[in-house]
């Protein structure tokens, strides 16, 4: 160690112990042996020297971090020159420069989906009629609207037998309120609610909604006390079809026997604005 630094602490020793002189005996502390005084000594030496060589890495690092930052300069601004020089050399010859801009990619599995709003008009062939629904990404499986729904067993299979649960509201081809449907059970589900435990069935109906057209799942509950008959799931949207929430009914109205035009329908859709407004 440098004979500096021991006088140093040396003497802030002597300095502190005078200061203890002048305190009663009692408070005292205990005199340092030659031995303690000198690990002591050590220990802040190791200390000041770890210090010294923390920050001669710290230094080191920023060093290593400033020749990367001027190097990169230096390489931007040699191709700033050339590309002006390039510029120069094209309008001396009275050329416009080509901008070359480079197109994004496009997500092909964004562009196979169909955009759907957040109410559509669904229709269902084997039923023969239209119905409003809503297109619902939080909720799992579709839902139909029923009541009176009756199981039997047809040919050793699990059926079905219900009629669409429609209020006065809902929009649906005149002929087929109040009519008997059947179709095969395809699975049940359990759904959990704050009254308990309900088991629903699930049937398979083929649906047309815009460009859609296929065999969609539907759990059987009464929903005639909500705004929709339909409700479409996250099962049907999968892979299929995008929600734009800010929009609604961006396909047409599918037409049935019995049933109104399709260009008659902005009555309907209107009148369904209204509602979610209020």
């Amino acid at each position: 160690m440098r004979p500096g630094v021991l006088w140093l602490i040396a003497g802030l020793s002597l300095s502190i112990a005078g200061c203890a002189a002048t305190q009663p005996e009692s408070n005292l502390p205990p005199p340092l042996s030659e031995a303690s005084f000198n690990s002591r000594i050590l220990e802040l030496e190791s200390q000041l020297s770890q210090q010294c060589a923390t920050h001669s890495e710290w230094e080191a690092r920023q060093l290593d971090q400033q020749q990367l930052l001027t190097a990169d300069v230096r390489e931007v601004g040699s191709l700033l020159r050339n590309l002006r020089q390039d510029v120069q050399q094209l309008e001396a010859r009275g050329e416009e420069p080509v901008i070359i801009r480079e197109e994004c990619q496009v997500d092909e599995t964004l562009t196979n989906k169909t955009l759907l709003g957040r109410s559509e008009w669904v229709g269902l062939p084997s039923i023969g009629t239209y119905l409003q629904a809503r297109v619902d990404s939080g909720a799992s499986t579709s839902s139909l609207s029923a009541a009176e729904i009756t199981r039997f067993e047809r040919d050793g299979e699990n059926w079905v037998r219900f009629k669409l649960a429609l209020n006065e509201d809902d929009v649906a081809v005149e002929a087929v309120r109040g009519e008997w449907i059947e179709a095969p059970i395809v699975r049940r589900v359990r759904i959990l609610q704050a009254s308990g435990e309900e088991s629903r069935p699930v049937i398979s109906l083929l649906m047309t909604l815009g460009p859609i057209r296929g065999n969609v799942e539907f759990t059987l509950n009464d929903r005639s006390h909500l705004d929709y008959p339909v409700l479409l799931g996250r099962r049907f949207l999968l892979d299929i079809a995008l929600i734009d929430v800010a929009d609604t009914y961006l396909h047409d109205r599918p037409e049935f026997p019995g049933g109104e035009p399709a260009d008659q329908a902005d009555e309907d859709e209107a009148a369904d604005q209204n509602d979610s407004e209020e």
